[in-house]
Parts: C-alpha cells; sequence; structure tokens
C-alpha cells in the first residue's frame, strides 16, 4: 500500500463510518492508474470499449491497435483510415466517427493529448468531452485509471449508485446530485472511495 493510499484510508474512515465498514468489507488498497500506452490509445480504447462486452471489446480493439504502424504518431494514420478498414476491424460507422474526431483534434492541436496531465481536473474534463461520443463518465474515467487523480467521484455511474445504495441501506438508488451529497465529505480521496465502492459491490454482506 502506497503512502498516498494511507492517507486516503486515514481520511475516510474518520470522516464516514458508513464506508469504514465499506473499507473493512473489502481489505488492501489496489487501486494504481494504467500507465502503459499513451494518452491517445487510452481514450481511442475506451471509445472503441463502449457499449461492448469486455471479450467482443478487447479482441475489436485488438484489431483496430493492429491498423497502426508502430513508429507513427496515430492521430494522423487514423484520419487516413476508410470507414470500410475500419469496419473490417469491428468498429461501427458511428464510433468511427468518434475516433476520427479525436484523431482530428489531436492533429490540429485543439486537444494537447500528451499534455493533459499538465490541465487541471476541470481541463481534462472540458478537453475531452468536446470529442464526439466521450461524455462525463469516460472523462472520469481517463481522470482516475489513467492520470491517477485522486478527487474524482463519478456521479453518473451505475456501480456506484448501487453500492451506495447498499451501503447507506437505502430505499432506491441514489439520484447523481445525492451522491455527490453523500461524497462530499471524501474529498480530497473520492477516487480511493469510489474504487472501495466498485469493489464492495464483489464482496458477500
Amino acid at each position: 500500500m502506497t503512502n498516498s493510499h494511507r492517507k486516503a484510508l486515514a481520511h475516510l474512515r474518520k470522516a464516514d463510518p458508513v464506508l469504514a465498514d465499506v473499507i473493512a468489507r473489502v481489505g488492501a488498497c489496489r487501486f494504481e492508474p494504467r500507465t502503459d500506452g499513451t494518452h491517445f490509445d487510452a481514450v481511442a480504447q475506451a471509445i472503441v470499449y463502449q457499449q461492448l462486452s469486455g471479450k467482443a471489446a478487447a479482441t475489436i480493439h485488438g484489431r483496430f491497435v493492429a491498423l497502426f504502424e508502430p513508429d507513427t504518431p496515430p492521430a494522423p494514420q487514423l484520419l487516413t483510415f476508410s470507414d470500410e478498414r475500419l469496419r473490417e476491424a469491428g468498429i461501427s460507422r458511428q464510433k468511427a466517427g468518434y475516433l476520427r474526431d479525436l484523431a482530428e483534434r489531436v492533429h490540429s492541436g485543439a486537444i494537447p493529448i500528451d499534455e493533459l496531465e499538465t490541465l487541471s481536473d476541470e481541463g481534462v474534463m472540458a478537453a475531452l468531452t468536446s470529442i464526439k461520443g466521450v461524455g462525463p463518465w469516460t472523462a472520469q474515467m481517463f481522470l482516475m485509471f489513467r492520470l491517477g487523480r485522486p478527487d474524482v467521484l463519478p456521479e453518473l455511474d451505475l456501480g456506484i449508485q448501487k453500492a451506495i445504495q447498499r451501503a447507506y441501506r437505502l430505499r432506491k438508488l441514489p439520484t447523481p446530485d445525492r451522491v455527490r451529497r453523500i461524497g462530499a465529505k471524501w474529498a480530497p480521496y473520492r477516487t480511493v472511495a469510489s474504487w472501495y465502492l466498485w469493489r464492495s459491490l464483489e464482496v458477500e454482506d
């Protein structure tokens, strides 16, 4: 466990007895951001994976990655791919449009993809949600699992809502606004809190 995890857990246990119980049931914190590949790869993968099961998404993403020459920047390459070539890899016409929009914005410099880590959370959210097909949830996942930002609460995530309903014994799923209110006390470590909530759905009472 890293020192930052220790600080997060100490704060979360003290700030919220309900979450302290969740932490006790789940156990050690194993949250780590994924640092392999590039930011462009991570956003493109998020688009490819939308609304697909893990196995199918992984297969299609593998075919998509195989289209690229490894020593050439991917954005200009992607702009040369026809819809037919992307369709052969399993990419839908709609997602092809999203991926092309990503490539155009990166190639033009509208999105400083390689410097996203220098932006604030709000700046990253604004940059990524300007891409067609990239909404707030996808941008929040990038902040959490790519950049390792410590204070992200994906209030729209159904898993987070279900975990809060279960932990707090709520009669119905909390609204995004209620998720934000409940999670306010977890700041500035809402990412770790969210990780524990997701994991809690895998643990029996």
